[in-house]
């Protein structure tokens, strides 16, 4: 069976939820017409990426933190609701990541949204990287899953998870098929060499060859006016702005690129028709948690299980299945997916 991968290459609308929502159903169906079985979009695509983490001190980042506060999407709410819909109009898988608000704290959050607009997947970033630990929290092993879909077994992580040598294996373990590499901005801080579009696109690149999968890469760009959303003292662009960033790929298996390269500073969707049966042979040269382990050396504890700062006795203990019903069990009316708001 050929199945069409596609990934996101665009700017958000810097800080608005709404405007970037609108965006989204527009590449959702812009994705559909061009035969897309799956669409993946960037992290924190919505309302994008916290630049100002990087771009202020933490005393200058007050208003900022607010707007992105009131900004930030709840599973179950109507803007994501509508994201759903979008997704059921035009049967299309997608992997959408968010700013998700939950009561008052935030997650940089993936949803995998079926063709049905049933939510498949919830999961929330394990740990954020570095400044990012100042405005979002952590998730715990529940959100390190891979899900049998109608497309194959697809998982999803959020940017420098990809370089958790630990995460990777958890994943590869669950003999995933197609992965989404969900990436921020990457126009900014492209010059330091650990952040810089190389390493990112060589981690991802190597992540499809260790894993034996299909893996999407998807980022958000910056324009120069983009860049003025967190202006220096001058009124100019932030001065971690480094241009473009675009880096919307897909690599097979064996780590060959199946994809046109867009140029950084365009938008657009790319394409990839692929067939799940070459994993078998990718595999055959090069399978880490099969032919190629060994358990008796090397093993990895992995605890999967979700974690709550209270549990209640007679409830069950079990973000994903607490918060998100299986998708059989959903209808789009908005109040299926009790959340934690």
């Amino acid at each position: 069976m050929s199945i069409r991968l596609a990934a996101v290459q665009a700017e958000p609308v810097w800080l608005d939820s709404e405007a970037t929502v609108v965006k989204t159903i527009a590449l959702i169906a812009e994705a559909a017409a061009g035969g897309a079985d799956l669409l993946a979009f960037p992290e924190t695509w919505i309302p994008g990426y916290p630049v100002f983490l990087w771009s202020y001190p933490v005393y200058l980042q007050k208003d900022f933190v607010a707007r992105y506060y009131a900004n930030s999407l709840t599973v179950s709410g109507e803007q994501m609701l509508r994201i759903r819909n979008a997704c059921a109009e035009h049967a299309i898988t997608i992997v959408l990541g968010f700013s998700e608000r939950s009561g008052s704290s935030l997650y940089m959050a993936q949803s995998m949204i079926g063709p049905d607009g049933g939510i498949l997947l919830h999961r929330r970033k394990l740990k954020p990287t570095h400044v990012e630990r100042t405005l979002f929290g952590e998730s715990d092993g529940s959100g390190i899953k891979v899900v049998d879909t109608a497309l194959g077994r697809v998982g999803a992580l959020n940017c420098a998870e990809h370089l958790q040598p630990l995460t990777k294996y958890a994943m590869y373990s669950q003999n995933e098929q197609i992965h989404v590499a969900s990436w921020p901005c990457l126009g900014i801080l492209g010059s330091e060499p650990a952040l810089s579009p190389g390493s990112i696109m060589a981690a991802s690149q190597t992540y499809a060859l260790e894993g034996g999968s299909f893996v999407i890469t998807s980022s958000q760009i910056m324009s120069d006016e983009g860049a003025k959303t967190f202006p220096d003292a001058n009124g100019g662009p932030t001065p971690v702005y480094t241009g473009g960033g675009g880096f919307a790929r897909v690599y097979g298996p064996d780590s060959k690129l199946l994809t046109e390269e867009l140029p950084p500073t365009e938008e657009g969707i790319v394409y990839a028709d692929i067939d799940l049966s070459t994993i078998d042979l990718a595999k055959n040269t090069l399978d880490p948690v099969g032919h190629y382990a060994r358990p008796d050396v090397l093993r990895l504890v992995f605890n999967s299980s979700p974690g709550r700062p209270v549990s209640t006795e007679g409830l069950a203990n079990n973000y994903g299945e607490q918060e998100f019903p299986p998708p059989g069990n959903q209808s789009l009316t908005g109040t299926e997916l009790p959340a934690h708001e």
